[in-house]
C-alpha cells in the first residue's frame, strides 16, 4: 500500500526500523506537520500488504532523531515486539486529519493523481518517497511499465489540483529521461555481449 490513503484512514508516518531496547521504533514522517505527533495520541499500525488489519497504538513518548521520529508505544516494551511494527504505516482516521495551510498537501491526496509536465501527461503517482533528498520523490508510472522519480519541489511545481486529481509541473528538459529506471528490456539489451561486425 502506498503511503497516503487506505479507505477512511490517512498515513502520517511509516516505521523503518527498531530503535533502542525498550520497544522504540524509528519512523519516517509523511506529514509536513511534525507537531501533529503528541504524547498520548492514538495511531493505527497497518502492516504492509494489508488493507484491513490495523493495530491500535498509543504514543507513550516521542523525540526526533536525525531525519526520523522515534516513537515509544504503550505496551510495546521489547525489541521483538517493536520488530512486528517495522514497515507498518502509522495512520489516523481521515476524520481526524488537520486542515493544512494553503500550499501544503497530504500525501494521501497526491497518490493517484495524474502528473502533467508542461501540460503533457506523464503518468499517475503510485507512491511518494521521503528521505532521498530535500524534496519528496513522486513515483510516477506511465501505464507502459515505465516509472519516473520526479522531485516534488516548489521550483518545478505549477499547481496541485486535488479536485481534478492533477499535479501540474514544469520540469527541466531531460529530467524524465535521467530519472527513468532501466526497464527489463533495456537490462536484457545491456547484458547481451557485443557482436563483432563483419566487414
Amino acid at each position: 500500500m502506498s503511503p497516503g490513503t487506505s479507505g477512511e484512514f490517512i498515513t502520517l508516518a511509516r516505521v523503518v526500523k527498531t530503535q533502542g531496547r525498550r520497544g522504540e521504533v524509528a519512523a519516517e514522517v509523511h506529514s509536513n506537520l511534525p507537531e501533529r505527533f503528541t504524547e498520548g495520541m492514538r495511531l493505527f499500525a497497518l502492516p504492509p500488504g494489508s488493507e484491513e488489519i490495523r493495530r491500535e497504538l498509543q504514543v507513550e513518548e516521542l523525540w526526533p532523531h536525525k531525519e526520523l521520529l522515534v516513537l515509544k508505544f504503550l505496551g510495546v516494551d521489547s525489541i521483538s515486539e517493536a520488530e512486528s511494527l517495522v514497515r507498518c504505516e502509522l495512520q489516523v482516521p481521515r476524520s481526524e486529519r488537520v486542515e493544512l495551510e494553503s500550499g501544503w498537501n497530504y500525501v494521501s491526496d497526491l497518490v493517484g493523481c495524474s502528473v502533467l509536465d508542461h501540460g503533457v501527461a506523464v503518468g499517475r503517482i503510485e507512491d511518494v518517497q521521503f528521505g532521498a533528498g530535500e524534496a519528496p520523490l513522486l513515483i510516477v508510472a506511465d501505464g507502459s511499465g515505465k516509472k519516473f522519480d520526479v522531485p516534488f519541489a516548489d521550483a518545478y511545481l505549477e499547481a496541485v489540483d486535488v479536485a481534478r486529481k492533477q499535479v501540474r509541473m514544469n520540469l527541466p528538459e531531460g529530467m524524465l529521461e535521467i530519472n527513468a529506471p532501466v526497464t527489463n528490456e533495456e537490462k536484457r539489451e545491456q547484458a547481451r555481449p557485443a557482436r563483432k561486425k563483419k566487414y
